[in-house]
């Protein structure tokens, strides 16, 4: 299957459906946690880091359920760090996929612990994968930690309100975004079984496609509706944010994204099924949300 919408439907329903299992629920105590984990999980969303991280064991010849457990681990320390990234000490948004943010539907404690909950339960999942468990689990914890995701969000909030800077811009997209998605890649070779040449691409490809994903972002954020994107749209305007196209202009943005996803499909050609890996790609630099 090459349609990438198709595919991302399929695939998500079964995401979907392991989470649902994976999740307590929300009768279990104590119950307002798992209320807001919840909430927050089954908000909506794109479901790309677990789509590629399937996508990615495919293309190296394995199947969808060898990356399943590794897929949802994503999923639910990406949500982590969605509802961490809304606090009002972070970015202060009230608007997520199109409801209110955690916090904002709880209260902003629940809202922490049920960051931290999920952030904890991604990694108790990759504890389960047999033979290959250790080794997925610092795959994530790197790209997560203060060296990956946290980095870019710490320097995010460091480079509210300066001028902008390219050097800068790339580090906190590289790290913020795109660290996590070449986790998400990457780890999807190693459930099929990868060799280091085709984690190499996958590496290349996801680099490339993360930061290109979040090229597209900055510029959706400029030209969207908050209908369009289900959040808050001028929010990085208005905070001073560190955005591509604040440093190197709107035309110049769409153009680097294009070349990265170019970049990023070459890459993918070196694997044996490559197709459904370039048609996300090509998808993702697309899109309209």
């Amino acid at each position: 299957m090459t349609d990438p919408k198709s595919y991302i439907s399929l695939h998500t329903q079964t995401v979907n459906e392991t989470l649902e299992r994976i999740l307590p629920p929300e009768t279990e105590r104590p119950e307002r946690l798992h209320q807001a984990t919840r909430y927050s999980v089954f908000a909506g969303g794109k479901r790309l880091r677990p789509i590629l991280c399937i996508a990615a064991c495919e293309a190296c010849g394995g199947t969808p359920q060898q990356a399943i457990k590794a897929a949802c681990a994503l999923e639910l320390l990406h949500t982590y760090t969605l509802i961490h990234d809304d606090l009002p000490a972070m970015d202060n948004d009230t608007l997520r996929r199109g409801r209110p943010t955690c916090h904002v539907a709880f209260d902003e404690a629940t809202a922490i612990l049920a960051g931290d909950a999920l952030l904890t339960l991604a990694f108790e999942v990759l504890a389960t994968v047999p033979n290959i468990g250790n080794t997925l689990t610092l795959e994530l914890a790197r790209a997560a930690g203060s060296r990956g995701v946290i980095a870019g969000q710490a320097e995010d909030l460091a480079a509210e309100g300066q001028m902008p800077n390219a050097e800068m811009v790339e580090y906190i997209h590289r790290n913020k975004t795109a660290a996590l998605i070449r986790a998400a890649c990457v780890m999807g070779g190693l459930c099929a079984g990868a060799d280091s040449h085709y984690l190499e691409n996958l590496a290349t490809y996801s680099e490339n496609i993360g930061l290109a994903f979040q090229l597209v972002d900055d510029l959706l954020d400029e030209s969207s509706t908050e209908e369009e994107l289900g959040k808050n749209i001028g929010s990085d305007k208005e905070k001073g944010k560190m955005t591509w196209p604040a440093v190197h202009g709107i035309e110049a943005t769409r153009i680097k994204a294009d070349e990265l996803t170019h970049k990023a499909c070459s890459a993918a050609e070196n694997l044996p099924h490559a197709a459904i890996l370039n048609a996300i790609a090509q998808l993702m630099v697309a899109r309209r949300n």
